[in-house]
């Protein structure tokens, strides 16, 4: 082969290169003349972990949305792509780089937990990939100054005194025991609960356990002799069904109460029924149930045929974190950094609330709802204003 042959069969190599890698980049598929036809979006969650009962429920209502999406056969497709972080930070880390190295994602449905999403919000500002969370609820997220972060719940700053005033108002205690675990919710949580208690002149007692310790004795000593009238526990269900049953099993009878973290019926088969039986759950999401009318139970009808199960916890989050990057793809916006501009402006009425976001990626409605467990099973008393504890 000659030189100058050799020479043009090299530069069209290299050109055909160059049209392959702009084709795979930027986490879209192309088609013959280089448009956009299709996005990846990743979910990202404990999927198969001890509280993965929290966080599957958004991730069928995200596929759930994305899926419908998709059956329009839309100009640019979405691909929902699965990262099980199993809720740890260290895990988190290493697939958000993955998802962002690899698989070219544009936009992130999660995290779900707010220790993962503390673990990754500084790698999602750098690679200007937006994510909307439907379920971490920590305040100090909001506070890192990231403007690629987004969340449609409201944080512990607003759960936590709807626990606490709920409380105030049904049993008027005069003293209180709060507990955490060491993960970063649950401290979160605990700290907006027991600030709230004391700003009601609620004496507060505190302490707090390692989130795989299996054995509580040493807390629920600490609970019996203090004899407080109410106990909250910031945490997940599978922490809050063996404390609640170990306090129920010291002798403990206070009213238990915990937050979002715990609103599954999970907490009722780790506690035992007779040990659930009368515990509060607060919750800035609102669970559609099969009574329910106009959109939510059109919500609930869809999913259950599409999930095999009814809604459950933050299934309608998921939803509409999931319809904020659909809106922002329809718009035309294929890219990290113009999917991100696009929600800075996004409204729209969600199935969980109206979808808005405050400057900082907060959401601009931050209602609480208070659930109990009632019969073994967990029952919506209605927005924490308003609701009113059966029995």
């Amino acid at each position: 082969m000659s030189g100058a042959r050799l020479g043009r069969v090299l530069a069209l190599a290299a050109a055909s290169s160059l049209v392959l890698a702009a084709c795979a980049g930027g986490g879209g598929g192309g088609d013959a003349g280089g448009e956009v036809t299709s996005v990846k979006i990743g979910f990202m969650g404990d999927l198969t972990g001890e509280n993965s009962a929290i966080v599957i429920p958004p991730r069928n209502g995200a596929k759930m949305a994305i899926d419908e999406y998709n059956a329009t056969n839309p100009k640019v497709k979405i691909e929902l792509v699965p990262y099980d972080s199993q809720g740890k930070p260290d895990q988190a880390t290493s697939l958000i780089t993955k998802a962002v190295t690899q698989d070219k994602i544009v936009g992130l449905i999660g995290p779900a937990f707010s220790g993962e999403s503390k673990a990754i919000g500084g790698q999602l500002e750098e690679s200007k990939l937006p994510s909307v969370s439907p379920s971490a609820t920590n305040p100090g997220l909001a506070q890192n100054g990231w403007t690629y972060w987004h969340r449609v719940v409201a944080n512990d700053d607003d759960q936590g005194p709807g626990i606490a005033e709920f409380l105030v108002k049904a049993k008027a205690p005069k003293k209180a025991f709060v507990l955490s675990d060491d993960q970063e919710y649950s401290v979160g949580l605990a700290d907006a609960v027991a600030k709230s208690f004391e700003s009601a002149s609620v004496t507060v007692e505190r302490d707090k356990f390692a989130k795989d310790a299996s054995d509580y004795s040493s807390t629920v000593t600490k609970v019996a002799a203090s004899k407080p009238d109410v106990i909250v526990f910031g945490g997940y269900y599978a922490q809050a069904g063996r404390l609640l049953k170990q306090l129920r099993d010291g002798g403990v009878t206070a009213m238990f109460a915990s937050g979002d973290g715990s609103l599954d019926q999970q907490l009722v088969t780790g506690a035992g029924a007779a040990a659930a039986e009368g515990a509060v759950l607060a919750c800035p999401c609102n669970i559609p149930s099969a009574d329910v009318t106009g959109p939510l139970k059109e919500f609930f009808d869809k999913y259950k045929k599409s999930a095999n199960a009814d809604p459950a916890i933050y299934a309608t989050e998921g939803y509409d974190a999931a319809t904020a990057f659909i809106k922002a793809v329809q718009a035309g916006n294929t890219t990290g950094e113009k999917i991100n501009e696009y929600l800075k402006t996004i409204s729209f009425d969600g199935i969980s609330k109206p979808i808005k976001f405050k400057a900082n990626g907060e959401p601009e409605n931050n209602a609480i709802f208070v659930y109990q467990v009632k019969g073994g099973v967990l029952k919506l008393l209605g927005p924490a204003e308003e609701a009113k504890l059966e029995g």
